[in-house]
This record gives C-alpha cells, structure tokens and sequence, in this order.
C-alpha cells in the first residue's frame, strides 16, 4: 500500500503543480454559480406567482418549487452530473497516455511496482482531483442553508443534499475509472478525452436511447443506463441496487486497465 499511497501522491501533485487543475475548479464553480443563480431567480418567480393565485391553483410542475432542497438543490445536481459528464474525460485522460506520450511509462514499469498498485495508485489520485471538483458544489446549499428559510425551519433536506451528493461522486468516480482503462489504450490525450465521453454520454442516455426498442431489450437498457441509476439517489431515495452496479462498473474497469498494464510487461 506504501507503493500505492506514493504513487497517489505524486499524481495528485502532478495535477496541482499545473494550471489544468485550477482552470477545471474554477470552470466546475463558474458554470455551477451561473445555474444555481438561474435557478433561484426562477424559484423567486414561482413563489411570486403562487403568491398571487395560491399553489394549489398552480401546475404539477410547480410543485417541485415549494421547497429549496426539490425546487433547487435536486436540480442543481442534475446540472453538475452534466458537467461532470464533459470535465471528467479530461481529468482522466492523462492518467496513463501522457505516461505513454512521455516515454515515461516504460521507466515506470521498470520500478519494483506492481501493477495493482500503478493501477490503484493512479486512480486514488484521479479520484481525490474529481472529488475536489465536485466538492466545491457543496457551497450551493450551505448558502441556501446560512440564507434561506424552510417551513420546517430548516431551509434544506440535509439528507436529500447529502445523499444527492454522494450519487454525484459516485458518479464521477465512475466517470474517472472508464475514463482511466482508457487513458490505458492510446497515447494521445485527446483521443482518450474523446473516446470516454463517446463512452459514457451513450451510456448515460441508455434508457432513451431504448425506448423504441422491444422487451427484454428496453428494460435491460434502462436497467444498464446511468441516467435510471442515478436519478433515485439524486432524489434523497438510497438504492442499493445502484450502489452494487456502479461499484461493478468501478471494479470491472480496474480489472480492465490492471490487465491492460499487465500486457505491457509481455510487449
């Protein structure tokens, strides 16, 4: 594990000793700020109207805005999963292709590292950089919380936030270990970039995607789309069901790089 905590240690460094890093922090708070502003404003105006005509004259869709935790906060981590969906394949993509471009990669596999703990290494690394990313977002309804106000005297379901949350890095670890088996398979930067997000967007979108289709197929779509195994926890609901598929995926993609890296050492 000391082998695995160093290398960790020194992709993290080499994230943060760069402005690549900083730029996608402050890109992840910027275009987070400008919804979440967005979103208060239409919640003002929902509430300004519901003043006037009463809630129960007003539409279904309404009714989401009657609390700040469903009619912002649940919204706003809609936004961030979309953002994370576009920052992370450049979060991952150098993880082993910058490695393979430098011709630093061959001077790796030459240390007495084993390639579990490159493998395990390099993606506690990528793993701290996305959670940092995505935990600037916590700002949101701590603000809503220091300023708003709730008819229970709390303006926010800390645990609706909180679980909504989780679903979120839950989701961007998932995001970084596809995107790192394949940082695995080419040199470039770039083509890994591109290639997670032509990976995971599809997958994201599964469900729609198969909604013409016929049964079994639609319900297995649904059941393998992102989006569906999200959408629960986003909600405040804990789904168990959805923690055991994204830890498979987690697992399934480790398992694929560690032999991806494995080949090396026979090439």
């Amino acid at each position: 594990m000391r082998n695995t905590f160093a290398l960790a240690r020194r992709e993290l460094a080499s994230h943060f000793t760069t402005p690549w890093a900083w730029v996608v922090l402050t890109a992840m708070l910027a275009i987070a700020s400008f919804f979440f502003v967005a979103m208060l404003e239409t919640f003002k105006s929902v509430h300004a109207i519901a003043r006037e005509v009463s809630w129960a004259r007003m539409g279904p869709d309404a009714q989401v805005y009657r609390n700040l935790t469903d009619g912002i906060v649940v919204q706003l981590w809609g936004v961030v999963m979309i953002i994370t969906l576009f920052i992370a394949p450049f979060l991952s993509m150098r993880l082993f292709a910058e490695e393979r471009r430098q011709k630093t990669f061959e001077l790796l596999m030459t240390t007495p590292v084993r390639p579990v703990e490159i493998v395990l290494g390099k993606y506690l690394g990528a793993l701290v950089m996305v959670f940092a990313t995505l935990g600037v977002t916590i700002v949101f309804p701590v603000v809503l919380a220091i300023f708003g106000t709730g008819e229970s005297g709390s303006a926010v379901e800390w645990s609706t936030v909180l679980l909504g949350f989780g679903a979120l890095l839950l989701w961007g670890a998932t995001c970084m270990a596809v995107g790192m088996f394949i940082s695995s398979l080419t040199e470039s930067q770039m083509v890994a970039a591109f290639l997670t997000f032509a990976v995971l967007l599809p997958w994201m979108l599964l469900r729609g995607l198969a909604q013409s289709a016929e049964e079994p197929l639609r319900s297995i779509a649904g059941y393998l789309s992102f989006e569906q195994q999200l959408q629960p926890m986003m909600r405040g609901v804990l789904d168990l069901q959805a923690l055991v598929f994204f830890a498979s995926v987690i697992i399934l993609s480790l398992f694929l790089t560690h032999r991806r890296i494995e080949a090396f050492r026979w090439s």
